[in-house]
C-alpha cells in the first residue's frame, strides 16, 4: 500500500555552524574577491546536468582542490532535471557539511558563505577543451558572475584528439593550477558574454567550467573500487539531518510502522526506464527489447536476498522490497507491487506541495542508501551512487541489472 499523506510535522531546516573566519574574511560581500583571504586559495566550477551527474561534478571539484591545495567553493544545484520553474537547492541543504569536513578532513565553502548573490557582477576564469564554448550552465547567472574563458591545452584530455572519449584527468587539470604550468600552456582569454571583458588566468580562484568527466586513470571509474572521488570524498557526503529524519518518517510509512520504530532491514531497486527507451534504446524495435522485464529484476533481488542470508543471517521477504524509478505506465507498477514489493507514492504523500519539487528525488536517493541490499540499472549514474552508498556505508549486497538489448542480464 502507498504511504499516507503525512501529517507528521517536518523537522526545521538544519542550522549549520562552522567556524568560516579560517576560511574567508567575514559575511558575504558584494563581491566574492572582498572576502578571499590573501593567504588562501580557492576552487570552483559549475554543473550542468542531471541532479546525480551534479553530485559527482561536485565531488571531482572537491577532489581536485584537495590534491591542488586550494579550498572548493560549492555552488548550488540547479533543477535541469525538474524544470526551470524551480529555485536552485543549496548544497547544504543536502548534504552535512560540517559531517564531511571532519569525516574527511578537506574544507569547503558555499558560494553563498562567499558572495552575495544578489550582488552585481564579478569576472573570474574558467577553461574547457572538448568544444569550442565552454558547458552552458546556469549556475554563473544565480551568483551573478561574469565568465572570461580560456581554452585549455589538448594534453588535459585522458586521449588527446579522440572525439569519442570526453575525459580529463585530475593530475593534468591540476598542473594548470600552479602559476609556472599555467603561463606555459594557457592561451589568450575570450570576452565575458555580459561585460565583454577579458580576465587573464586568476591565481587566487582557479575555476573549471564543468568537472563532470574527469578521472583518474580511465574515463567513467566511478563503478570501480579504487575511484578516488569516492572514497576520499562522496562517500563521507552523507545527507543532513533534516533529511534523513524525513526518510525514516517515509520508510515508517511504507511499512505501516509506528512512530520511532527502528526501521527494519530492507532491499531498494532502482529501476531507469524512462528517458533510458530512447536514450539507450534507439536501435531496438521494441523498447521491450532494450530494458528488462520485471522478471529480470526479480531475479537480482532473489540473489541479493540470498546474499544477505548467507553473509549477514538477514532474511528479508518480499515485502521488505522497496522499488523505485521512471516508468510512467500505472500497469508496470501494478505488476512490481504484485510481487509483494513497496513503492513510494510521492503524490499521495504530498511530497512537492509539502517539502518542494527536490524532495521526491532526494527522498529516493535517501531511501536507496538507508538500505542493506541494492539493484540497480546498468549505465544509471543515480544507481552508481546509491550502490557505492549501499556498499560502503551499510556493508550492504548489490547488484545491477545489465541492459541495451535482449537477454543483456542472462546469466
Amino acid at each position: 500500500m502507498p504511504p499516507a499523506r503525512m501529517h507528521t510535522p517536518m523537522p526545521p531546516p538544519q542550522e549549520e555552524g562552522s567556524e568560516l573566519s579560517a576560511l574567508i574574511n567575514g559575511p558575504p560581500t558584494e563581491s566574492f574577491r572582498d572576502n578571499l583571504r590573501p593567504d588562501k586559495k580557492y576552487i570552483t566550477s559549475w554543473a550542468a546536468a542531471g541532479w546525480t551527474n551534479d553530485v559527482m561534478t561536485y565531488a571531482n571539484l572537491i577532489y581536485l582542490g584537495s590534491i591542488t591545495d586550494r579550498i572548493p567553493i560549492m555552488p548550488m544545484f540547479t533543477p535541469s532535471h525538474i524544470g526551470g520553474h524551480v529555485p536552485p537547492i543549496p548544497f547544504g541543504e543536502v548534504f552535512d557539511v560540517p559531517r564531511f569536513v571532519k569525516e574527511s578532513g578537506i574544507e569547503i565553502l558555499e558560494w553563498d558563505e562567499v558572495k552575495d548573490p544578489n550582488s552585481g557582477l564579478s569576472t573570474t576564469w574558467a577553461v574547457q577543451n572538448r568544444e569550442h564554448f565552454p558547458r552552458r550552465s546556469a549556475v554563473p547567472g544565480h551568483l551573478g558572475l561574469d565568465i572570461s574563458y580560456t581554452t585549455a591545452p589538448e594534453w588535459i584530455k585522458l586521449i588527446p584528439e579522440s572525439e569519442h572519449d570526453k575525459g580529463s584527468t585530475f593530475w593534468s587539470l591540476a598542473r594548470l593550477s600552479f602559476p609556472e604550468e599555467r603561463a606555459r600552456n594557457i592561451g589568450k582569454a575570450v570576452p565575458s558574454p555580459l561585460h565583454n571583458t577579458t580576465v587573464d588566468p586568476d591565481d587566487h580562484l582557479l575555476c573549471f567550467d564543468y568537472l563532470y568527466y574527469v578521472c583518474a586513470q580511465q574515463s567513467s571509474e566511478w563503478e570501480l573500487d579504487y575511484a578516488p572521488m569516492w572514497r576520499n570524498v562522496l562517500r563521507h557526503l552523507h545527507w543532513t539531518e533534516r533529511i534523513e529524519t524525513i526518510t525514516q518518517v517515509y520508510l515508517r510509512n511504507i511499512f505501516a510502522l509506528p512512530d520511532d520504530t527502528t526501521i527494519p532491514p530492507f532491499i531498494a531497486v532502482h529501476a531507469r526506464r524512462g528517458d533510458f527507451a530512447t536514450n539507450l534504446c534507439w536501435e531496438a524495435k521494441d523498447p521491450a527489447d532494450c530494458l528488462p522485464p520485471l522478471s529480470v529484476i526479480q531475479r537480482r533481488v532473489m540473489e541479493v536476498q540470498e546474499e544477505l542470508r548467507e553473509r549477514k543471517g538477514l532474511d528479508i521477504p518480499a515485502s521488505r522490497v522497496i522499488i523505485t524509478g521512471d516508468e510512467k505506465d500505472p500497469a508496470w507498477w501494478d505488476q512490481a507491487r504484485a510481487l509483494g514489493w513497496k513503492t513510494v507514492d510521492h503524490e499521495t504523500a504530498g511530497t512537492a506541495p509539502v517539502l518542494g519539487e527536490w524532495y521526491p528525488l532526494l527522498i529516493d536517493a535517501a531511501i536507496q542508501s538507508t538500505a542493506v541490499g541494492f539493484v540497480g540499472t546498468q549505465h544509471s549514474t543515480y544507481s552508481i551512487v546509491s550502490r557505492r552508498r549501499v556498499e560502503s556505508w551499510n556493508d550492504g549486497s548489490t547488484r545491477t541489472v545489465r541492459i541495451g538489448y535482449l537477454g543483456a542480464d542472462d546469466h
